[in-house]
C-alpha cells in the first residue's frame, strides 16, 4: 500500500507546494493558489491511508520518498539533471524510509 501512496502524496505536496512557488517566485496570478490547496489537501489525506499505528512515523517514512520524488521533479518539470550527489543523497534517504518503514511492529 504504501508503495502506491507515497509516490501519489509527494506528487501531491509537490504539485501543491509549487503553486505557491510559482505564485510568489514566478509572478503567477493568485489563482494558482487555489489548485495549489487542493493539492495539499489531497497529499494529507493520502497520508492517512498508510498503514501505521502512529502518524509520525508515516511521515518520517514518507519523508525519504519525497526527497527522491522532489528531485525527479528537478529534473522532469525543471529541466535540471540531479547531480551525483543528490542522487547519492536520495539512495540515502529512501534507504533509511525503508529502514522506518518495513519491520513489523509488534
Amino acid at each position: 500500500m504504501a508503495l502506491f501512496v507515497y509516490p501519489l502524496a509527494a506528487l501531491a505536496e509537490i504539485v501543491g507546494c509549487f503553486a505557491f512557488w510559482a505564485w510568489l517566485r514566478l509572478d503567477r496570478s493568485p489563482l494558482w493558489l487555489l489548485p495549489g490547496l487542493f493539492s495539499l489537501a489531497v497529499f494529507a489525506w493520502l497520508l492517512t491511508l498508510i498503514p501505521s499505528d502512529a502518524a509520525g512515523r508515516a511521515y518520517a517514512a514518507y519523508g525519504g520518498v519525497y526527497i527522491a520524488a522532489s528531485l525527479c521533479w528537478l529534473w522532469l518539470i525543471e529541466g535540471q539533471r540531479p547531480d551525483r550527489f543528490d542522487l547519492v543523497g536520495a539512495a540515502i534517504c529512501l534507504i533509511g524510509a525503508a529502514v522506518i518503514l518495513l519491520p513489523q511492529r509488534g
